[in-house]
């Protein structure tokens, strides 16, 4: 298997391990054949996105033990699905991202551009 790539070209770096985040839950923000949400966005959620979300369907605050799922509190890293935070962005609520743990398939969604007006580690 070949490294992942960020969206700056280099190694995909670890998003977050507590809680332990992406699609394989092992902290990294890669993506695979069963992964139909795309969750290669690394984001540090605000309470904003985290309302927008619920809103939407998708509740990331209450824990959910039966997914391991502890429920996420602003602040904490999380690998989005790339629509979901373009559905954010377009809305005025994108939480921040960590570009080097930001999978470079989310470039197929948002622009370099639109993730550097919003990075933390820059």
């Amino acid at each position: 298997m070949t490294e992942a790539s960020n969206v700056m070209g280099g190694k995909l770096e670890i998003c977050c391990q507590s809680p332990m985040t992406g699609f394989y839950r092992d902290g990294k923000c890669r993506t695979g054949g069963g992964d139909i949400g795309m969750h290669v966005v690394c984001a540090k959620v605000t309470p904003e996105f985290l309302s927008f979300t619920k809103s939407r369907g998708n509740d990331l605050i209450t824990p959910a033990p039966m997914f391991s799922f502890p429920g996420l509190q602003p602040g904490d890293c999380w690998c989005l699905c790339a629509s979901r935070w373009k559905e954010a962005l377009d809305a005025g609520v994108a939480p921040p991202v960590v570009l080097a743990a930001t999978h470079a398939s989310a470039l197929e969604y948002v622009s370099l551009d639109e993730l550097k007006q919003h990075a933390v580690d820059i």
